[in-house]
């Protein structure tokens, strides 16, 4: 006889409890299982946030110092999302497993007491033998079951949450890529149209990799308005204001602001390609009269359909305006009184293309000294070059006068300065400042030709411009141009004539075509504005 085997009046009671128990815990299983799921789902989205609109939410961090804007979702706050996540599947889990499954059910089944029995409750009737026996032989099945639900919906969860990871990480993924396609989008377009940002303001004229912008609506000075962690294609401010983060989706229409001075920048910064003109001249030579006499030339071109003029701030209208009303009032301007101007910056427009125009006026005195000429910095970042030529302050120029030439010369007011030294100066300096002289275009504007055309002792201004330059005596000055810049163009002007209440059209076009030519070297299709009788080299 085998020791081991089961006495036959036992084999049968214990099979058909374990068929019970086996049909309990299936039972128990399929309850516990969708229960588990659905309450921790539940617990979840209730975790998630409030469920009224507007409601106070503490799991969002609020606006530290920085910038003043919420960080975007996938960024921060899914992170705080998960962990809710997390935790609110644990602790549902754990309360129905441990605490009222197994800690409570399941223990008084076992001790042949009905489940609904708290723990410690005495009953003051006790259970009948037959059903105290049926509630305890239920006890493991039911503690089976419930383990078994709880695993199998433990491991669902599990499943979905990884799932819905990957798919969160997916989407992570693809808006960080998005950030970094919108900033390479930007560098890229600035890179294909040549924008370099440079500050217009005397004092600064820092190169700036990316303005500072003041949120329309509250001011708030968002120091790195781009796609990133703060939103992607928008950000949202702290008061509400939705402000767009690239200058593709339209970040010029924002208040934008030099990080370094402080002061505002043009609506088109950032968008259009910036041309950088200095007016090189000695004092009284005219620069102040030529850079009116070109805004008038500028505005004719305007009027007659061949540009548009656009002025880049209300600074800039202001300014034009005003020297526009001394010149009709007066019939002339006031020097420049001021060693680092101020940009003038005008929006030039022809077809599609388009160049913001800053135009610097500084004042004659400061190429006088070369200390004074190291510090414009503004003649580092320039395109081109309009050198004002006052042919009468040349000394070789007025020895030849005689009559009555000599008087008028004088009434001219010629600079102190000849042109000549004006240019060596600049060239000097110039190399040390841009270290591109040789691929920098100059204009040489002849000024104060309604005088030099009344002189007898000179030859009349004709066609070629440097041929008469090197016929009064300015050879050098020809000879070196050449030599040190890029390609040179040459014109005479009249300011008197181009500007004031009487002003002819013709002389105003002219004086506006140094600037046009300089344009045209960056890629604005104005050539068929220019004339051919300037002399070219």
């Amino acid at each position: 006889m085998n020791p081991w085997s089961i006495n036959p009046w036992l084999s049968y009671p214990l099979t058909i409890w374990a068929v019970y128990t086996l049909a309990v815990s299936l039972c128990v299983a399929l309850y516990a299982l969708p229960t588990a799921v659905i309450r921790t789902i539940g617990a979840q989205g209730k975790r998630i946030g409030p469920l009224t609109s507007g409601a106070h939410d503490p799991r969002i961090v609020p606006i530290a110092s920085g910038e003043p804007a919420q960080h975007s979702y996938w960024t921060r706050q899914l992170r705080a999302d998960a962990k809710s996540w997390v935790k609110a599947a644990t602790t549902v889990l754990h309360t129905l497993l441990i605490t009222r499954w197994l800690g409570t059910t399941a223990r008084n089944l076992l001790r042949g007491r009905r489940p609904s029995t708290p723990l410690g409750h005495r009953s003051g009737r006790p259970e009948g033998a037959i059903t105290s026996v049926a509630l305890t032989l239920t006890g493991p099945g039911y503690g089976a079951g419930v383990m078994v639900g709880t695993t199998v919906a433990a491991a669902f969860l599990c499943l979905v949450t990884v799932v819905f990871g990957l798919l969160i990480g997916m989407v992570c993924a693809a808006l960080a890529t998005a950030s970094l396609i919108l900033r390479g989008l930007d560098l890229l377009a600035q890179w294909g149209r040549r924008i370099h940002l440079k500050c217009p303001y005397p004092g600064c004229y820092q190169p700036i990799a990316l303005p500072v912008y003041h949120c329309p609506r509250c001011s708030a000075v968002h120091q790195r308005l781009r796609a990133g962690r703060f939103g992607v294609f928008r950000r949202v401010c702290q008061c509400g204001e939705r402000l767009r983060t690239s200058a593709l989706l339209g970040r010029h229409t924002i208040p934008a602001y030099c990080p370094h001075c402080d002061l505002p920048l043009p609506r088109a910064f950032g968008t259009t390609r910036i041309v950088h003109i200095p007016i090189v001249g000695g004092t009284s030579s005219g620069k102040t009269m030529l850079m009116a006499a070109m805004f008038a030339g500028l505005r004719s071109w305007s009027d007659r359909g061949q540009l548009s003029v656009t002025y880049a701030t209300e600074d800039d209208r202001r300014e034009v305006n005003r020297i526009k009303g001394q010149l009709d009032r007066d019939g002339w301007v006031h020097q420049t009184a001021v060693q680092q101007p101020r940009a003038m910056m005008l929006q030039i427009t022809r077809g599609r293309s388009r160049r913001l125009l800053y135009l610097y006026d500084p004042m004659g005195e400061t190429f006088g000294d070369s200390v004074i000429v190291r510090e414009q910095q503004y003649l580092a970042h320039a395109d081109g070059v309009v050198l004002v030529a006052d042919a009468l302050a040349e000394p070789e120029v007025r020895r030849r006068l005689n009559g009555r030439d000599a008087p008028r010369a004088v009434d001219a007011r010629p600079s102190p300065e000849g042109p000549k030294d004006t240019y060596d100066r600049l060239a000097g300096e110039f190399t040390a400042l841009s270290g591109r002289r040789a691929r920098t275009p100059v204009a040489t504007v002849v000024t104060k030709r309604d005088v030099l055309d009344q002189l007898t002792s000179l030859p009349v201004p004709g066609a070629r411009i440097d041929d008469w330059l090197t016929a009064i005596g300015l050879g050098d000055l020809v000879q070196s141009l050449e030599h040190d810049f890029g390609r040179t163009r040459y014109w005479a002007v009249s300011a008197h004539a181009a500007t004031g209440a009487g002003a002819l059209d013709g002389e105003s076009r002219r004086a506006a075509e140094p600037v046009l030519w300089l344009l045209s070297r960056t890629g604005l299709p104005v050539n068929p504005l220019l004339t051919s009788e300037a002399g070219k080299r």
